[in-house]
């Protein structure tokens, strides 16, 4: 029972714990990938910078606070520059919609247009953070490291693993809720709500019942720009900000969307824990949980791993591949790409 209790902590610090902070995480950024393609009709390839555009303007919110002596004690400064790098981020994105997008839509193209548009955009605002903020690793999480540290835990159980829970994964956990029920309540119970949900549905009909078009745009924007921020923070606080480390995340984030069915938000849910437990679980060295449950003096050669790290992102493609390939619309059965 002993060895069992030590794989248990072991697999929930490495794999369980992990994969819930990142596909929370996961979650909320495939929400607003999954929100746009719904009312706008295409996939949106900024995404992912979007989420690197807000992070950078909490950061240099935070290193504002931080510089004028202020601290939120156990919690990051992060949590109160939020709301202006969301409102900041709202305005660049209306002016991208107004500037590049709009001119699209009025002109009827494509869907593929847009998307090829999107791309455009990614590496305008790529670009735009690398040059304000740099290339290199940046870390604005202050405030207590840990909630409950390794040492502690077993001294506490006389364990021989300890159980470590970072500040961040909780926060994560806890506002990835928090976001993800307003933003269902929102959609189901508001009358705004409804009318997105009408418009993504049927165009011609929701037209014809009265709901403008431009509005519905402007605040299925508003709240991407919102989700993707909220997403980056996060991911920031949890793993650190990088800038090229936003663009990666767009596979896994597209992955989730289609996994769970593309323009269903309950989907994009389902299918970020789904593609978080897979990369962390089939990436994760076994070698000691097999050996805690093991017999006696049992030992395993090699590390136990069942994919090197290395190629962590490659299960998100090949998890893509086989969705599209076996079922394109997804769990929730969604749109078709």
């Amino acid at each position: 029972m002993h060895d069992f209790a030590n794989a248990f902590i072991l697999l929930s610090n490495y794999v369980l714990i992990p994969s819930i902070t990142y596909g929370s995480q996961l979650a909320i950024g495939a929400l607003g990938i999954t929100l746009v393609f719904s009312i706008l009709r295409f996939a949106n390839f900024a995404h992912g910078d979007t989420m690197a555009f807000g992070t950078m303007v909490a950061i240099f919110c935070t290193w504002g606070v931080q510089a004028l002596g202020l601290s939120l004690g156990p919690l990051p400064v992060a949590l109160i520059t939020l709301p202006v790098a969301i409102a900041v981020t709202i305005a660049l994105v209306l002016g991208i919609d107004k500037i590049i997008y709009q001119f699209y839509r009025n002109k009827k193209v494509e869907p593929i247009i847009l998307v090829m548009a999107s791309v455009g955009v990614m590496f305008m605002m790529n670009g735009i953070v690398r040059i304000l903020i740099g290339t290199g690793d940046v870390s604005f999480a202050d405030g207590a490291r840990f909630i409950i540290r390794a040492r502690e835990f077993r001294e506490m159980t006389g364990l021989d693993e300890g159980l470590a829970l970072r500040t961040t994964q909780v926060i994560t956990v806890v506002v990835a809720g928090v976001v993800m029920a307003a933003l269902f309540w929102f959609l189901q119970k508001t009358r705004t709500g409804k009318s997105m949900r009408a418009f993504s549905d049927n165009e011609d009909l929701a037209l014809l019942s009265g709901i403008k078009p431009e509005r519905v745009v402007q605040i299925t924007w508003i709240i991407a720009a919102t989700l993707a921020t909220i997403a980056g923070v996060l991911y920031g606080l949890d793993k650190g900000f990088r800038p090229f480390t936003y663009f990666q995340l767009l596979l896994p984030m597209f992955a989730a969307a289609i996994l769970g069915g593309i323009g269903q938000p309950i989907g994009a849910v389902v299918g970020g824990f789904v593609i978080a437990f897979s990369e962390v679980a089939l990436t994760y060295a076994y070698r000691r949980v097999f050996e805690y449950l093991g017999p006696d003096g049992f030992e395993v050669e090699g590390l136990a791993q069942l994919i090197e790290t290395e190629y962590k992102f490659a299960i998100s493609f090949i998890i893509l591949v086989i969705v599209l390939l076996v079922r394109p619309t997804g769990i929730f059965k969604g749109r078709v790409l």
